[in-house]
This record gives structure tokens, sequence and C-alpha cells, in this order.
């Protein structure tokens, strides 16, 4: 079997790039690439000071442990990634356009091994109850932003006219969200052709739901100025 190609050959534009030589920076960057290439399992600090050029104390130095150093890596990606999608959100574009964008942004995920990252450290959660205390709370940041983003939509539904029945409310449409990205994420890192195909399928018949949303919150705040008008 061939060996994994040499992980600081990969480009990681989402993770610390102000000062590219501070020894902090070049540390997060080798970890993530290990992470991202060998897994948690196989997660090695002699080679990430290698690829990062540090001496291995340095690492001890900055990160306690190696729970720590892999922590700091997700929080690192986490916040540049969760303030990428915020800006998104508070956007004008419409909600079609914003569930297209976070498609695309989702495949720069997959390309750069944020997904693969974010899923090594999910596994090694199950054995890891310190772990997995630290994870969670990163997956609820997420359902967190999922969760403003429902409730801005579900305005928007009301105001052209449709109110969603009980028990049908935004915390649990964004449960069904936020899980269904999560699973097809771990899904996409060992799917056939397949599973991708069901995965695209179920996007694009959630796009096409959003585009008539948006239709009828047009129309509907098309009324409501009319009748502004007509009041005069």
């Amino acid at each position: 079997m061939d060996a994994p190609a040499r992980s600081s050959k990969r480009s990681l534009p989402f993770l610390p790039q102000k000062d590219p030589d501070a020894t902090k920076s070049r540390i997060l960057s080798a970890a993530f690439c290990q992470l991202s290439t060998v897994g948690y399992a196989a997660l090695s600090m002699r080679e990430i000071a290698k690829d990062a050029e540090v001496n291995h104390a340095l690492i001890n130095y900055h990160f306690r442990s190696k729970d720590q150093l892999v922590i700091a890596v997700l929080d690192e990606a986490n916040r540049q990634l969760l303030e990428r999608q915020q800006r998104m959100y508070l956007g004008p574009n419409t909600f079609a356009e914003k569930w297209a964008q976070a498609r695309r942004f989702y495949q720069d995920d997959l390309a750069s091994g944020f997904v693969r990252v974010q899923a090594e450290l999910w596994a090694a959660s199950f054995s890891d109850p310190t772990l997995r205390e630290k994870f969670l709370p990163r997956l609820r940041d997420w359902h967190n932003l999922v969760l403003g983003g429902v409730r801005e939509a579900l305005k928007a539904l009301e105001a052209s006219g449709t109110k969603l029945p009980a028990p049908f409310s935004a915390e649990i449409i964004t449960t069904w969200i936020s899980n269904f990205w999560l699973g097809m994420e771990f899904l996409d890192l060992i799917a056939t052709s397949r599973e991708t195909a069901e995965h695209t399928a179920a996007l694009n018949a959630v796009e096409k739901l959003l585009k008539q949303l948006d239709s009828n919150a047009k129309s509907a705040s098309g009324k409501r100025r009319a009748r502004r008008k007509a009041g005069k």
C-alpha cells in the first residue's frame, strides 16, 4: 500500500493565515492535516512537529494534551466556518439562494478535509468521555446557527399567509435539517454513487421547496405594498 501523502502539502485556507510563520498556527495546520489524512487514532505528535517544522516540546507547551490540540483545531475551523455561514444568513439573498450557497460551502468543506476531521472526533468521542464533553458544544453551535435561519424562514412563511400546524416548530425542523446534514456529511466519506445521488435528490427537493417559499413571500410582500398604497 502506498504511504499517505505528506500532510504539509495540503491547502488549508480557513486555518490561521495572518501570521503564517507563527508557531501555534503551524501546529494547528499540521494537526488538521494529520487528522484529515491518517485520522485521530493514528495521530502522531512527532509527525505533527515534523510537518509544522517545530520542536516536539513546543506542542506540549502550546497544547497540554492530544485532546486539547484536536479541540483547538476544531475550534479554529469552526470559528471561521461559522462566521462564513453567519455572513451568508445575514446577506440579502433569498432562502433558496442561501441553501444553494450552503451546498457549495459543503463541497468546499469536504475537499478541505473539515468533514473528515469532524467525523474523526465524533468517532473518537464514543469511547472518550472527556473528548465528548468538549466536542458536543461545537455541534450545538451549528444547530443554533441553523435554528436562526429556520426561524427567519418560518417568519417569512407566516407573512405569506401560511402557518405550520403544531408540533412543527422551528426547533423540530432545525433538528431534521441539522441531523440530516450531519448524517449526510459522515456517510459521504464512505458513500457510493447511490448514496451521493440520494443526497443530491434530497438537497434538490429542499431547494425547490425554498424557491416556492421565496415566490410566496415575494407575492405577499407585493400585496401588502399595494394595500398600503391603496389606503393612502
